[in-house]
């Protein structure tokens, strides 16, 4: 699975993450890397739940890239 980033810079000089793939999953931060950092451990948390609630199965998953 490959997720993709969208960035964005606030008026207040905030940096937003999202991935368009993972709905819901975004993030701020100082910069767009703290942004993009916080991101990705929010979509691995996503997918972590999906997995254990059987929404999704391991073989989905096996090779995971965020960029």
């Amino acid at each position: 699975m490959k997720f993709t980033f969208e960035f964005d810079r606030e008026d207040d000089g905030r940096w937003i993450a999202e991935v368009p793939e993972l709905p819901g999953v975004m993030a701020y931060g100082a910069t767009r890397d703290e942004a993009m950092d916080k991101a990705t451990a929010l979509g691995l948390h996503v997918l972590a739940e999906r997995l254990e609630s059987g929404e999704m199965h391991t073989a989905a998953v096996r090779e995971l890239c965020f960029v």
